[in-house]
């Protein structure tokens, strides 16, 4: 593994419930500093300071504040999984609304900190994990909205595989520059929108209200 990697890698697996709480008060302690602070002055001695913990207690879990980053991106990747998806009604007519319950997960999983998503995109510095994870939720996510597109009966692209792949980048990079963006436009025209250009894709050259 790259040593750029292994610098990024933290020091210390949890492996009790007790270890597993500190490593989350040092996570949400970064997340709090680094929206309030920015990311050049958030310093691992503030994190440890609001954590309640001593600076030797957090280097025991990660050799420094690139790595804190980096579990927090981990960590906000692997919480955008659409749990809700299974209990839509895919019945005749209700494509658009699967569609907007789609964008609307989207939204609700990056709308918490906008100030910490955007420290996140454009900072966190890039490990194996990091990608391992990203590669993982893009595979678990076209395939959850390929399978969603297979059973219904209002799809009319014939090429699903393709259909989910830009459907899930098409969500997923316009949601991410809404939330990190200053001034973004208000959340449900943004939502409105893109759910209306998403459907009358699938529906194919069927208006959409």
């Amino acid at each position: 593994m790259p040593s750029a990697d292994r610098r990024l890698q933290p020091r210390r697996e949890p492996r009790q419930v007790r270890a597993e709480l500190t490593r989350e008060r040092i996570l949400a302690a970064a997340a709090h500093i680094f929206s309030e602070y920015g990311y050049a002055a958030g310093t691992t001695n503030r994190i440890a300071e609001r954590a309640r913990i001593s600076i030797g207690s957090l280097y025991q879990y990660f050799p420094n504040k690139d790595a804190i980053l980096a579990a927090l991106l981990v960590r906000h990747i692997d919480r955008g999984t659409w749990t809700q998806a299974d209990e839509l009604d895919l019945s005749p007519g209700t494509l658009a609304a699967t569609v907007r319950a789609l964008v609307r997960d989207a939204i609700d999983n990056h709308s918490e900190d906008p100030q910490l998503l955007r420290i996140m995109i454009e900072e966190a510095p890039l490990s194996q994990e990091l990608l391992d994870t990203v590669d993982r939720h893009g595979k678990q996510r076209v395939a959850q909205i390929r399978d969603l597109l297979a059973r219904h009966p209002d799809v009319r692209v014939t090429d699903l595989d393709t259909a989910a792949e830009l459907i899930v980048l098409t969500v997923e990079i316009n949601t991410h520059k809404l939330m990190a963006d200053p001034r973004p436009i208000p959340v449900e025209r943004f939502e409105r929108e893109l759910a209306n250009m998403v459907t009358r894709y699938l529906h194919g050259d069927r208006h959409t209200e």
